[in-house]
């Protein structure tokens, strides 16, 4: 459920992010109201500790916006969510395992961008993000794009990125 009501006149979308306000009691009192429904939550949520302490309320939380724009955010979600290891200790590990997803999909016949458009904001932040997200913005939507592209748009990124820690 999302936490803010959609006014369907006099507002755009964009509006609509923002106007009206957040309101997280309504849903936390449709949960109480039937605790056998399945709640998740939506809206607002930027941080793996906001996601946390919203599920002492509520059975689920979407991180829509953050977790797309700063994909790096959701590292911390074993540690925080389930006090597990992040199974990958950075951004760049995570990017890095993906090149093997990245060959299979292009041996399907994929096309490099439509894999690496949902990992531009990776890096955000970082030393060489926008020399990453320029490298594949160019390069990765050519039909002879491959994991090779992908390799030289890490490149970019400065081997001192974010650790889990500093994700939440």
């Amino acid at each position: 459920m999302h936490a803010r009501k959609a006014w369907l006149d006099g507002l755009s979308p964009r509006e609509n992010r923002n106007v009206p306000p957040l309101d997280y009691a309504r849903v936390y009192r449709l949960k109480a109201a039937h605790p056998n429904l399945s709640v998740m939550l939506n809206g607002g949520i930027t941080t793996v500790d906001q996601a946390f302490n919203h599920l002492r309320c509520v059975d689920g939380v979407m991180m829509g916006r953050a977790a797309y724009q700063e994909p790096w955010r959701l590292l911390a979600v074993d540690p925080v969510l389930f006090g597990e290891r992040a199974r990958f200790a950075s951004a760049r590990a995570a990017a890095e395992a993906l090149l093997p997803y990245i060959e299979r999909e292009l041996a399907r016949g994929t096309r490099l961008h439509a894999v690496t458009r949902h990992v531009l904001g990776l890096f955000r932040g970082m030393p060489g993000a926008r020399a990453f997200r320029r490298h594949l913005a160019t390069e990765a939507v050519k039909p002879a794009a491959d994991a090779a592209t992908f390799r030289a748009a890490l490149a970019f990124i400065a081997h001192v990125d974010a650790q889990v820690v500093s994700a939440a």
